[in-house]
């Protein structure tokens, strides 16, 4: 078998905020219904956070169980890589927060804005920067898109929650790790789903917080065609250039925009249902924080074991994108 680049997951987190927004509780809020929403999304609630927490306060509580479950201390980490659209702050970077939090200054600290996609574009640059590190990499994925959510559109409200999920990754000799990583990605399409104010194109004014430009834009119906024909067609390129049998994929875990999506996707993977694990109806979408969730989900329910092969695949703003196969 050959590996694209050996490393091993030593341990997984994830954090959920307290507040459960359930479809009901969106009944009140926008014109629509609980059956509108599971029928249309798969979704029957979502976590909301706090007016006082931040993207890195989630990330640190998944970052604390995931060394906590690798039987590590935080000063054994080398670096810090952030997947996320809702950074605490421009600058300094969510990551270098994070390195705040867990108090281990020294070590690289930064973010990667990938959108959905995030998480494999994070875990990608982690897996290479583990051969000059040579120590133990935190990679999350996580987003608070309830704070840049228009509540009062109801094609999108009703899909977003928040969230963070955490991996630790490590070198290693043994035949672990990425079997294929594709990334890609296509800025034509970038108007379709975007934050159109805040930054140097458009700053935030308040013309703009009138206007409500600051708030998440999605053209869902025509992002649904690009999702599933780009989603598919990069699980279908991991796996053959992984060069594994279809039917050896152990887990198919793609990003949890909404159960539509990831049914299509699989039909045009060839990825049987029964073995995707799909997590969607009980945190939304949360962008970057989608796939390490379900993956720490997973693995906490024994649906993956160890030499498992795990396909991942995510599809978000940029238009960004990225399947790879992993051996667990």
């Amino acid at each position: 078998m050959k590996f694209f680049r050996r490393f091993k997951i030593l341990g997984t987190g994830a954090y959920l905020p307290e507040k459960v927004l359930t479809n009901a509780d969106l009944e009140k809020i926008v014109d629509t219904s609980d059956e509108w929403i599971k029928t249309r999304t798969g979704i029957e609630k979502r976590h909301i956070a706090r007016e006082d927490e931040a993207t890195s306060d989630l990330i640190i509580e998944a970052a604390k169980e995931a060394l906590r479950n690798a039987g590590l201390a935080a000063s054994a980490l080398g670096a810090i890589i952030i997947g996320t659209i809702s950074p605490d702050t421009f600058f300094p970077s969510t990551g270098c927060w994070v390195q705040k939090g867990l108090d281990v200054p020294g070590i690289p600290a930064f973010d990667v804005s990938a959108a959905c996609s995030g998480f494999l574009y994070g875990l990608e640059v982690g897996s290479l920067m583990l051969s000059s590190i040579a120590k133990p990499i935190l990679v999350a994925g996580a987003d608070i898109l309830s704070k840049i959510t228009n509540w009062e559109d109801r094609g999108t409200c009703v899909l977003l929650g928040d969230g963070a999920g955490a991996v630790i990754i490590a070198p290693t000799d043994e035949d672990r790790g990425f079997l294929s990583s594709i990334l890609g990605a296509d800025g034509s399409l970038g108007e379709l789903l975007i934050q159109p104010a805040g930054g140097s194109r458009m700053p935030a004014s308040h013309e703009t917080v009138d206007k409500k430009l600051h708030l998440l834009y999605m053209k869902g119906n025509e992002i649904f065609k690009y999702a599933v024909r780009t989603m598919g067609d990069a699980a279908i390129q991991a796996i053959k250039l992984a060069g594994v049998d279809p039917d050896n994929i152990s887990l198919f875990i793609p990003h949890q925009a909404n159960t539509r999506i990831i049914e299509a996707t699989c039909r045009r993977a060839k990825v049987p249902l029964d073995k995707t694990h799909i997590t969607i109806s009980w945190h939304g979408n949360m962008s970057a924080g989608t796939i390490p969730i379900a993956f720490h989900d997973a693995i906490s329910k024994g649906l993956i074991k160890r030499d498992d092969l795990v396909l991942f695949a995510a599809f978000g703003a940029g238009f960004t994108w990225g399947a790879s196969v992993l051996r667990f």
